[in-house]
Formats: C-alpha cells, structure tokens, sequence
C-alpha cells in the first residue's frame, strides 16, 4: 500500500475516473454511470466525499458519495438516479443524516491490493467524523448473472447474506461491517444481472444524536 495516495477528486482527473468507471462496470448502461462532466460537477459540489486512490499518477480506484438528508427504510426502492440528482451529486445535502455511496470501483489490474477495504475505510472515517448515521449504497450483485435463472434476486442476496452463495461485491460488503436491508429493482441498467442490486447499509457505532 506505500505506492497508494489517495486525494480529493478535482477536475483534472475527471477523464481517468470517467474511464475507471466504463471499464469497470462493462455491462451497465453507460448513462446511468459517473462519466467525465459527473466527476466534475462532484468536484466542485462534495470533493471531500470522493476519493481517487493512485498509483504514481495512474488512477487505479475511486469511491464517490454525496450527504443525503434522510432516507425512507418503510419505502427503500429507487434507483441511482433519482435519489442522486442530476450528475449523480446533485441532491447533496451538507446537514444530511447519511452518506449516500454512488460509485465504487477498482481497476481490474489492482485488485487485491487492498484498494476497496481502503475506499470503506475512508468512508467510515468521514461518516464519523461528520457524526453521520452511516453509510448507504445500492450495492452490484454481479455474481447473480450466473444464477438469475433459477433464483430471484431477492434469494440470491438472502442466500450471499447467510454465506451459503458468494458474491464478489457483495460478499465484500459484508465482510466490510455492511448488512443487507433489501433488493433493489431496476437500480442500475445491467444486462447481466437484470438490473438488480442490494440495498446495503453501514450503521456508524459512534452516531450521536444529539450532536449536530
């Protein structure tokens, strides 16, 4: 990890990022996901709740989010879309109660180098440093492509959440201190795993309600 930095997204990197971005999510639908005039507009709405890990001056993983004000766990279908607003940033909100992860990705040649559990990591420290309830995501499910035909997407996250299937996402995840809440259709276009993703929630253990 001593080759790793990490910064704050600024607007010089937003091609690399946009490219990290199609070249890590291949079957998605390339609208709905962060693409270069996305990474600046973060930029300069929440820099600080997006993080570019480098390697020398190659951008080798990142990790976005956005402060939103509260969030209805009695209503919890949407899509990244809509609750993110427009560039996936919009609808920052800086007294918000969560933290809102919108993008996380790894290049493929760097995994296993301990990129990701550094990204969550960073998030946790800025959730709790924030005094924020915690973190939440609709977490990709890409194992669920070789299994959508004989199990629903709400079985096949029940059965990665008890440990009986492994995810390469979503196992991570929960390794990571998330839990499951529930499946989201129609999150993200993904031809591969029928746009299906998990609802996944990280609680901050040092959220104080009575502190602003």
């Amino acid at each position: 990890m001593a080759e790793l930095r990490v910064v704050q997204v600024v607007e010089a990197l937003a091609p690399a990022c946009g490219a990290l971005e199609r070249l890590c999510f291949p079957h998605a639908d390339p609208a709905e996901l962060i693409d270069e005039e996305d990474v600046v507009a973060s930029s300069r709405t929440f820099p600080e709740g997006f993080f570019v890990v480098l390697d020398g001056d190659e951008v080798v993983g990142q990790g976005a989010g956005i402060f939103l004000k509260n969030f209805d766990f009695s209503r919890p279908q949407h899509n990244i879309l809509t609750i993110t607003g427009a560039h996936q940033c919009a609808n920052h909100t800086p007294d918000g109660e969560w933290y809102y992860g919108t993008d996380l990705a790894v290049h493929p040649d760097h995994r296993r180098r301990g990129i990701g559990r550094l990204l969550y990591e960073l998030r946790k420290d800025l959730v709790r440093r924030y005094n924020k309830r915690g973190i939440l995501a609709g977490g990709h499910i890409p194992g669920f492509a070789a299994h959508k035909h004989v199990m629903s997407a709400a079985d096949y996250i029940e059965r990665v959440a008890r440990g009986e299937l492994y995810d390469p996402t979503l196992s991570f995840q929960l390794h990571n201190g998330f839990r499951v809440v529930t499946a989201l259709e129609n999150y993200l276009k993904d031809e591969a795993t029928d746009s299906w993703s998990a609802l996944i929630v990280w609680d901050n253990p040092d959220y104080d309600p009575t502190r602003r």
